[in-house]
């Protein structure tokens, strides 16, 4: 009698139905986990940033400027991708789908983060052609996406 009962529970708990369902509650877990954990990672981020500001912009080493600044410009960056994580997961929190524009422009920023503090003595041509082939790739899709999405609204 219990084997049955709990057979018959089991078939409930796997009809599609239900089955999405508990699929559905542990995507929304996970995502909350992950905006928790992003919000850690956004908070050292910052605290980062400005510790690396105070120490090495208010009290700079002469000639040194020009590479901290790039150093500076790269911590921001990691801050606002940081974020962009942040907008997509919450934004899946909300809709319940991810949004590829922001996932591409998310992209853009890391891409744009890796040329704005590259060192071009360390780096070789090749890289520097395949950052210009991921830019101009995810430039071409961001178009596609965002003319997609503004015929659709029309």
């Amino acid at each position: 009698m219990q084997m049955k009962r709990l057979w018959k529970q089991f078939r409930e708990l796997t009809k599609d139905e239900n089955f999405m369902h508990i699929i559905e509650n542990i995507e929304v877990i996970v995502a909350k986990v992950l905006s928790i954990c992003m919000l850690v990672v956004i908070a050292v981020a910052i605290a980062d940033l400005m510790t690396f500001i105070f120490r090495e912009l208010l009290s700079p080493k002469y000639g040194g400027f020009y590479k901290t600044l790039f150093q500076v410009f790269g911590l921001f960056l990691n801050v606002l991708i940081a974020l962009e994580i942040l907008e997509n997961i919450t934004g899946y929190l909300k809709k319940h789908v991810l949004q590829v524009e922001l996932v591409i422009v998310t992209s853009l920023i890391a891409v744009a983060r890796k040329i704005i503090i590259l060192d071009l003595d360390k780096v070789k041509g090749l890289d520097i052609i395949g950052l210009g082939l991921a830019i101009l790739s995810l430039s071409i899709s961001y178009l596609i996406i965002r003319s997609n999405s503004k015929s659709r609204s029309s």
